[in-house]
């Protein structure tokens, strides 16, 4: 489980400060949707300081690692344990919306989806099953080889806030400067 009950101390990588959180600025075609990502790996969030500067196309010497509590007394979560084919479809659906959009109304209802993140590498993968390299789009076999190649055990986590009511369970607390050159 990624998330215990009571307060969770997450991390959040960014080029800025971020104390306050709109949802609308978040980019809508991430592994889980439009959402706020945050993951429980302080070592991870680091790592993806430079990602968010490069995402931003400013030439930034440091970034930061903002820190926030959540308290997930009433809301509702969906966590994706291991990369099956559920995680892979709602990465699919979420990335590619020519391929399967009516299918995203399912995770409508949760302030937060959970799971295994897709990063740079997971994406080559993710591409090449949608476009048939592994066989047909969902068959079990394509399915399969998708999944094996991701290396699921290597993948670290992701939590997408999605809700303004989620949101609102965050707790800014503080951050701190990452040097990336």
């Amino acid at each position: 489980m990624i998330v215990a009950a009571g307060d969770t101390t997450l991390y959040h990588a960014s080029y800025t400060v971020i104390e306050k959180i709109d949802l609308a600025k978040c980019r809508k075609r991430n592994d889980f949707g439009q959402g706020f990502y945050l993951t429980t790996d302080k070592q991870q969030a680091m790592r993806f300081v430079k990602t968010a500067i490069k995402k931003t196309g400013k030439n930034l010497d440091t970034g930061f690692v903002n820190i926030y509590t959540l308290n997930m007394a009433g809301l509702k979560m969906y966590e994706f344990v291991t990369t099956n084919h559920e995680w892979l479809h709602c990465v699919c659906d979420h990335r590619r919306f020519d391929i399967s959009e009516p299918r995203i109304a399912v995770w409508d209802a949760y302030d937060i989806l959970a799971g295994k993140i897709a990063n740079d590498d997971t994406m080559t993968v993710i591409n090449i099953y949608i476009a048939g390299g592994y066989g047909d789009y969902g068959s079990e076999n394509a399915i399969h080889t998708a999944i094996t190649l991701l290396k699921p055990e290597r993948l670290k986590d992701q939590l997408c806030i999605r809700t303004q009511g989620a949101v609102e369970k965050l707790r800014f607390e503080g951050c701190f400067e990452v040097q990336v050159k």
